[in-house]
């Protein structure tokens, strides 16, 4: 079993103290790990060929110099590893995901992330359609884009229908679209006649199947997703646990995790708790509430406040590895704007013309929670409901005296410049996703290439002095794979190709990795403790697959790592580090699960 070194940050130091040993002597002590013969390894901000190794400590960095100075560290029982001229990162650190629902449904999911062609996608579909058992679906939920593919376009239910005539098929298109095959249809019993929220329509379609669109509001996505069959708890934690071994595969150690719609706190959260408890996370996670009851708010949150406190670990085997942070996405449903740019953005003025009350909603959440001193976040993409969300944030702050602990917006793709300098003046940060990449073309159909240039303005944001944490918004919105973000964020493209950005927006590679390690550590209080590879930082680091700052740029949406270290512990490594390989997880449930024809075709676990 993996063990996780649970020791608190400068534990060296007041080691040091207790035995009346000069600190300098023993940090010269043995490491745990050393590093040698790196390429070059990305600290203090920017890219060093000087920095070729580094010591590792009870799960920190103890030293970091040129082979010859980290040789003193080499003990007896030093892990010693060749990085063989490589490129090591910090960590990647997600901003803003839903892992640990993606945990809860990795095992039943059919992805379609980064696959190159409509045929191929069409092709996984058919595949598993012959895999399932009598009763379990075939779903794509998300994490593709049709103009990732060569077809440049979306699949058809006719074409659904004939990968998979007699097993339910659901695919969903970001929260837009949704399509059933006729067996879906007739699964969920979906007729012309079906009641759906204001905001979304089923289309019935002549062959059977039917289109499922979101006006803008998501709730038919939501509710046939939640209509689909779930998993036991055991192959939750199963699921679990393969999900987070790809996500260090790709180069991850923490992640900020958002909550989300249909994913009721504490009920779906078994399988990250679970693993946990027992066995460590193998990386750290700071979940939010996401109130799910529309209307029912304030009656959530006072219980969670009640019964749950923000900021204590509960994972038992690694430092900050299991915490609840605070309050969001959704603090409440009225201000909602959900980011379809397939229909017209929501009108907040409007829901308050009709008698709802956003404004006096979020008024009454949010005094809530800064009373009691939780650290909360707001979805927002648009500039107007940014405004409306910052005069309530400041009435709240005006009240009190005080705000939230550590606040944020997520998403903000047309926040304007006087909200930033609110949310500055207010001391929020922004959390951005790479949710442009999957749907800017739709964003440009609809607002105009004018309005994409800097949608989000990333750069603008920066330097104002603003806190910018990057993320995917995976695993429905976008893929759960961080570097079509880091890609995005250096190129200003969609994942297929399609320039968004004009160059003023773009960033260096160094700084879209650097709001992806430390930056994105600022949300959960943790900048202090990691995100860089620096003395008495956490030892959280990948080592890559490729020179992530001299690759082409449309060679960095392809990187992963190859070897992954959470807190000095080894939790991936590819065949080429097998000696330091991690445990290997259990067989993958249910076994007709999609995940084994991905392990067996990729082989990369």
């Amino acid at each position: 079993m993996l063990t996780f070194k649970n020791t608190a940050l400068r534990s060296v130091a007041l080691s040091a103290l207790i035995a009346g040993t000069p600190a300098l002597a023993q940090d010269q002590q043995a490491a745990d790990l050393i590093v040698m013969n790196a390429g070059t390894v990305f600290a203090d901000g920017a890219a060093t060929s000087e920095t070729t190794a580094f010591a590792v400590r009870d799960g920190t960095f103890v030293a970091l110099g040129s082979d010859d100075d980290i040789e003193a560290y080499r003990g007896d029982d030093t892990q010693v590893i060749d990085a063989d001229g490589r490129t090591v990162i910090p960590g990647l650190n997600d901003s803003h995901s839903h892992q640990i629902r993606g945990g809860r449904f990795y095992n039943l999911e059919t992805r379609w992330d980064g696959i190159p062609t409509l045929k191929e996608a069409l092709e996984r579909i058919r595949t598993e359609a012959d895999r399932v058992p009598e009763g379990e679906w075939v779903r794509v939920i998300g994490g593709w884009s049709p103009y990732q593919f060569e077809e440049n376009r979306m699949p058809t239910v006719d074409e659904l229908n004939e990968a998979a005539p007699d097993t339910p098929v659901f695919v969903l298109f970001l929260y837009s679209q949704g399509f059933l095959n006729k067996a879906g249809v007739e699964t969920l019993g979906y007729t012309s006649e079906t009641e759906t929220a204001d905001g979304s329509r089923i289309e019935i379609l002549e062959n059977g199947g039917a289109i499922l669109h979101a006006e803008p509001n998501p709730s038919i996505l939501y509710k046939t997703i939640g209509a689909l069959p779930q998993m036991s708890e055991e192959d939750m934690v199963n699921s679990t646990k393969h999900y987070y071994r790809e996500l260090n595969r790709l180069g991850l150690t923490s992640s900020i995790d958002a909550g989300g719609g249909g994913h009721v706190f504490p009920e779906d959260y078994v399988g990250s708790n679970n693993i946990a408890t027992n066995d460590g996370l193998p990386l750290r996670m700071s979940y939010y509430l996401f109130a799910q009851d529309p209307g029912g708010e304030i009656a959530e949150f006072k219980d969670w406040i009640a019964n749950n406190e923000v900021g204590v670990n509960q994972d038992a085997h690694l430092d900050h590895g299991y915490e609840l942070d605070g309050a969001g996405e959704f603090l409440v449903h009225s201000v909602g704007d959900w980011e379809n740019f397939m229909a017209p953005a929501p009108d907040l003025a409007e829901r308050e013309a009709q008698g709802q009350d956003p404004r006096g909603d979020l008024h009454a959440v949010t005094t809530m929670l800064v009373e009691a001193g939780w650290p909360l976040r707001q979805h927002a993409t648009y500039g107007d409901s940014i405004a409306l969300i910052m005069d309530v944030f400041e009435q709240v702050n005006e009240e009190q005296g005080e705000f939230a602990p550590r606040w944020a917006i997520d998403h903000a793709e047309t926040v304007r410049d006087a909200e930033l300098e609110r949310i500055k003046a207010l001391g929020g940060g922004i959390a951005i996703q790479d949710r442009m990449a999957f749907a800017g073309e739709y964003f440009v159909d609809r607002y105009g290439a004018d309005a994409a240039k800097a949608a989000p303005p990333v750069r603008k944001m920066l330097d104002m002095g603003i806190p910018v944490g990057a993320g995917t918004d995976g695993t429905r919105v976008s893929s759960y794979n961080p570097w079509p973000s880091l890609y995005w964020l250096v190129t200003g493209k969609t994942v297929g190709g399609f320039q968004l950005w004009d160059e003023t927006n773009r960033l260096s590679r160094e700084e879209a990795l650097g709001i992806f390690t430390s930056g994105s550590a600022w949300f959960s209080q943790e900048e202090d403790v990691k995100g860089k590879i620096e003395e008495g930082m956490y030892a959280d680091f990948a080592i890559l697959s490729d020179d992530y700052f001299t690759v082409p740029e449309e060679d960095i949406m392809s990187l992963e790592s190859v070897l992954t270290v959470t807190g000095g512990n080894v939790v991936y490594a590819d065949d080429m580090f097998a000696d330091f390989a991690p445990e290997a997880l259990p067989e993958v449930s249910p076994d007709w699960s999609p995940v084994v024809s991905y392990q067996n075709a990729l082989d990369v676990r």
